[in-house]
């Protein structure tokens, strides 16, 4: 199922549920590709707010997409059924 799946989350460094994301997808094995919004500065940093406004208008972290569904917030039931829709 992994090889299949994009998987991309938008976080915060110091947020205690995108480090739980982070940790839960290590521990399943699933390689993601994360960025912590609040270390980036400057055009950066917009054009990655602007990435995740449109993913998720409340702009609250983490945003999570797998392929082409978003999911916000650590629920690891939304992320595995989100996983399994996309596999």
């Amino acid at each position: 199922m992994p090889d299949q799946l994009k998987i991309r989350l938008f976080t915060l460094s110091t947020c205690s549920h995108c480090n739980r994301t982070k940790k839960f997808f290590k521990e399943l094995g699933i390689a993601v590709e994360f960025t912590d919004v609040d270390l980036l500065t400057g055009e950066e940093r917009e054009k990655v707010m602007d990435e995740v406004r449109k993913l998720n208008p409340d702009c609250s972290f983490p945003t999570i997409c797998i392929n082409d569904k978003v999911v916000v917030g650590f629920n690891e039931e939304r992320i595995r059924k989100a996983m399994e829709e996309q596999s």
